[in-house]
């Protein structure tokens, strides 16, 4: 399976296990990501996906947006799209 790099990190609260991604591309609800990183690699689906605090189904390049993650992730780690 290929994968395409559509954003980074920037954020993580760790007490709501939601990271944070500035994207160059774009995700939807539903899309397999993986989170690649020094310490941090894991695959997982985006169940729901926000942006300033209200559920979005899409998102486009250069959005902000909130995903909740199932494992920890870090600032600067390498978000991918599963394609």
């Amino acid at each position: 399976m290929e994968e395409q790099e559509i954003g980074k990190i920037t954020h993580y609260y760790g007490h709501i296990s939601v990271g944070i991604i500035q994207l160059s591309d774009t995700l939807k609800v539903g899309d397999s990501i993986h989170i690649k990183g020094h310490s941090t690699d894991f695959t997982q689906t985006v169940d729901s996906m926000q942006i300033e605090h209200n559920n979005v189904l899409e998102a486009q390049s250069g959005d902000m947006v909130g995903i909740k993650v199932s494992q920890k992730v870090h600032v600067n780690d390498k978000v991918f799209k599963l394609i």
